[in-house]
C-alpha cells in the first residue's frame, strides 16, 4: 500500500521535478517506509511506500521488461504469482519478488490489455517512454483512489486530492455541482471532486495521455442482469469456494496481518474463513453508549473461531480533540460519520499489524442494506401514494426523538423520506442528507443555481440506473450501490482512515470472481422475503455462531447525534457560527440555525445533515477553499 504522484507533458510543456516533492510530502502517511522518483524528459513519477510484499527489494518506481517502461503503483496484485509464472514461461526475467514488478512486465507483454488480467486493488501510473505516453488506471471496484488534473498539455495525478493542491497550478475553487452532490449524498461521486478542474478516475477505467491529448475508457464493467443458471444449493457451494479463494489470496503478506471484526455477518465471515488457515488476530472497537457497542458480539465470534481478540473503547470525551483534525487526513469530505470509528479502529489495529482484512462489499453484493428491504416492501406499487406518505410522515414526526442507534423513529423517518418517490429517486433520498428542496433553503440562491438547482447532483446515479435497464429491481438497486456508494463513500472512508496511520486494508468480498458471481445471481438467491444476504448466510452457516446469522444490519454507527448536543457542541457552535457561514457566501445561515435548534430541542434528529455540514466546513478551513467556480463540466461529459 502506498501513495503515488506525478506529472506528464508529452508534447513538451514544462514539468518541474522540484514541484514533485511537496506532492509526495502530502502522501508521506501513506508510505512511511520508502520513497522514490523517476525523472525524464516530459514526465516525473513519484512514490511513497508502505512495504508489504518483498519488503527488502520492492523499491519503486519499477521497470518492466523494457527499460522504457516505468511504473508506480498503490495497492496489491493478488494473482501476481500466477501472472509471474506465465510471464517467466514467455522469457521474462524479474529483478524482485514484488507484485508491482509483475504489473510492469505484464504491460510489456500484453499492452493495455494487461489491465484485464490484474486481480487486485490498485491505482497505477505507467510511463511508456518509446511512445511518450502516460497510462493511469484504477482497480475494478475502486478500492484505491486516483485524482488527476489536466490543462494546456500538462497532466498531474496523485493518490489524494491534497497532493494535487500542493502543485501551484491547481487552484482551490469549489465546484458548485460537486458541492450539491456532496450535500445530497455525503460524498462526491466520481468523476467529480469538490475542487473545480480536479477529477477522479472512475473504477475499472484507464486514461492515457500523450502528444495527441487525453483519452479515457472503461476496461471492465459490471452487469446487473442475472446470468447464473445453477440450483440454489450448487450456487451456495460455489460461493463458498470463491470466498475461500479470495480470503486465502489476501492473507499473503510479509508483515503482520489481522482482521477487522464487528460481530456482524460480513466481518465474521472473513474472520472465520481466515481462521481456517491458522491463528489470527482480530480487532474491534466499542462505545460507552451501549446501543452502539458491539464488542460482546465480536468477542463471541472471536472465541468461536479461536482468534486472539483485541478491543478498544471509544469515549465521547475523546471527540473534541479528535474531530477537528479529521479533515487533515480525510483529504476530501465524507459526511459518513462512520469514518471516525474506522479511523479509530485502524489506529488501534496498527499498533499490532500492518495489514488488515475487512468485510466491505458484502452489503452491496448480497443486498444487506435496509433500503434493499425497503425496495422489497414497496415492490408491488413502487411508491407510497402522496397523501398516505404525508400522513405517515406526520405520524413519524410525532414520535419521541432519541439519540440511540437505529431507533424505530429514525428508521421510520428515513424510510418515509423517499417512500413516495419512484426508483431510483427513492433509493437516493433514503441515503441523502439534503434533498433538492432542502438545498434550496440551505444554500445562497446564486450557489444553488450554479449547482444545477439540486437536480444536477443526481445525474451520475441516474445514468448508472439507466445502464441497468432490464434487470430486476433489487439487482438494479444493489448495482447502483456498487457503482456509487461503495467506491465513493465506503471504500474512500476505509482508504483514508487506514492510510492515515499507514495500515493496508483488504476486502475479500471485492475479488473479481466474487463480485461477478454475486451480480449474476437472481434476486431470490440474495434476498428471501425481507432478509438479505440469503446465499451468504447459507454459504458460511457451518462456520459461525447462530446469533450472527440472525442479527439484523446495524452498520458502523457512532453516537454522533448525542455528541453534537454534548461533547461536540462547542465545536459545532464555532464551525457553524452564523457570521462565518454568512461570510462564506455559500449558505443561508438561518437554515443551519433551524437544524441546530430542532436537533438540540429533540424536535427532530438532524444528525446526518449537521455532521455533513460540520465535516465540509472543517475541510474548507483546512484547505482554505473560499471561492466558488463560475461553472463546472457536466458529469456525463467527464465519464469514461
Amino acid at each position: 500500500m502506498c501513495g503515488i504522484a506525478g506529472m506528464a507533458a508529452p508534447a513538451g510543456a514544462v514539468t518541474s521535478p522540484a514541484q514533485l516533492q511537496p506532492m509526495l510530502d502530502c502522501l508521506a502517511h501513506r508510505g512511511p517506509d520508502d520513497h522514490g522518483s523517476y525523472l525524464a524528459d516530459g514526465v516525473v513519477l513519484g512514490h511513497r511506500r508502505l512495504a508489504v510484499i518483498d519488503v527488502a527489494a520492492g523499491h519503486q518506481p519499477l521497470r518492466g521488461a523494457r527499460p522504457g517502461t516505468v511504473l508506480v503503483i498503490n495497492g496489491e496484485i493478488y494473482n501476481y504469482r500466477q501472472l509471474r509464472l506465465e510471464l517467466e514461461s514467455a522469457g521474462h526475467v524479474f529483478r524482485t519478488h514484488s507484485d508491482s514488478e509483475v504489473a510492469a512486465h505484464a504491460y510489456d507483454r500484453w499492452g493495455d490489455a494487461f489491465l484485464e488480467r490484474l486481480d487486485g486493488m490498485f491505482a497505477l501510473a505507467l510511463w511508456d517512454e518509446p511512445n511518450r505516453r502516460l497510462l493511469l488506471a484504477r482497480d475494478r471496484m475502486g478500492e484505491k483512489p486516483l485524482f488527476y488534473w489536466e490543462r494546456d498539455g500538462l497532466l498531474l495525478f496523485a493518490s489524494e486530492l491534497s497532493a494535487l493542491l500542493a502543485h501551484p497550478a491547481v487552484t482551490t475553487a469549489l465546484d458548485p455541482v460537486a458541492l450539491s452532490q456532496y450535500l445530497a449524498f455525503e460524498y462526491v461521486p466520481a468523476p467529480g471532486s469538490l475542487i473545480a478542474g480536479v477529477r477522479k478516475l472512475e473504477p475499472g477505467c484507464a486514461l492515457s495521455f500523450d502528444t495527441r491529448g487525453l483519452r479515457r475508457w472503461p476496461y471492465w464493467s459490471l452487469d446487473a442482469r442475472p446470468t447464473i443458471d445453477l440450483p440454489y444449493a450448487a450456487a451456495v457451494a460455489h460461493l463458498r469456494g470463491l470466498l475461500e479463494e479470495a480470503v486465502q489470496a489476501r492473507l499473503v503478506s510479509d508483515v503482520p496481518l489481522g482482521i477487522f471484526l464487528s460481530g456482524g455477518l460480513d466481518s465474521s465471515t472473513i474472520a472465520a474463513l481466515a481462521a481456517r488457515a491458522g491463528p489470527i488476530d482480530t480487532f474491534s472497537i466499542g462505545f460507552d453508549e451501549t446501543s452502539f457497542d458491539e464488542r460482546a458480539h465480536a468477542r463471541a465470534v472471536a472465541r468461536h473461531i479461536g482468534a486472539r481478540h483485541h478491543e478498544h473503547v471509544v469515549r465521547g470525551a475523546d471527540m473534541p480533540a479528535l474531530v477537528p483534525g479529521l479533515s487533515a487526513w480525510l483529504d476530501e469530505p465524507i459526511g459518513d460519520a462512520s469514518v471516525l470509528p474506522t479511523f479509530i479502529l485502524s489506529r488501534f489495529a496498527r499498533q499490532h499489524v500492518t495489514v488488515a482484512l475487512g468485510g466491505d462489499g458484502g452489503d452491496e453484493l448480497f443486498a444487506g442494506y435496509p433500503m434493499h428491504q425497503a425496495h422489497q416492501l414497496l415492490g408491488f406499487t413502487g411508491r407510497l401514494p402522496g397523501p398516505l406518505a404525508r400522513l405517515l410522515r406526520w405520524g413519524a414526526a410525532a414520535l419521541p426523538v432519541a439519540h440511540r442507534n437505529f431507533t424505530f423513529q429514525f428508521k421510520a423517518a428515513t424510510f418515509l423520506r423517499g417512500a413516495s418517490a419512484a426508483a431510483p429517486l427513492n433509493h437516493l433520498l433514503w441515503m441523502s442528507s439534503f434533498a433538492p428542496d432542502e438545498q434550496s433553503r440551505l444554500l445562497a440562491p446564486e450557489v444553488f443555481a450554479a449547482g444545477g438547482g439540486g437536480r444536477a447532483a443526481f445525474a451520475p446515479a441516474l445514468a448508472h440506473w439507466a445502464g441497468s435497464a432490464g434487470a430486476p429491481l433489487l439487482a438494479r438497486a444493489t448495482h447502483l450501490d456498487a457503482l456509487t456508494y461503495l467506491p465513493d463513500d465506503i471504500l474512500v472512508k476505509v482508504d483514508r482512515a487506514s492510510m492515515a496511520v499507514a495500515l493496508e486494508v483488504r476486502a475479500p468480498f471485492l475479488a473479481r470472481a466474487v463480485v461477478e458471481f454475486a451480480f449474476g445471481l437472481p434476486d431470490s438467491f440474495r434476498m428471501k422475503r425481507y432478509t438479505g444476504k440469503r446465499i451468504l448466510r447459507d454459504a458460511v452457516r457451518d462456520l459461525l455462531p447462530p446469533f450472527v446469522l440472525k442479527r439484523p444490519k446495524k452498520g458502523f454507527g457512532i453516537p454522533v447525534a448525542a455528541w453534537l448536543n454534548g461533547e461536540l457542541g462547542e465545536l459545532v457552535n464555532d464551525v457553524l457560527d452564523p457570521a462565518s457561514l454568512r461570510a462564506s457566501g455559500l449558505y443561508q445561515p438561518a437554515a443551519v440555525q433551524r437544524l441546530l435548534h430542532e436537533h438540540r430541542a429533540r424536535v427532530a434528529d438532524h444528525r446526518k445533515p449537521l455532521w455533513t455540514l460540520l465535516v465540509l466546513e472543517l475541510w474548507r478551513r483546512q484547505h482554505r477553499v473560499a471561492t466558488v467556480a463560475a461553472s463546472s463540466p457536466t458529469a456525463s461529459a467527464l465519464a469514461c
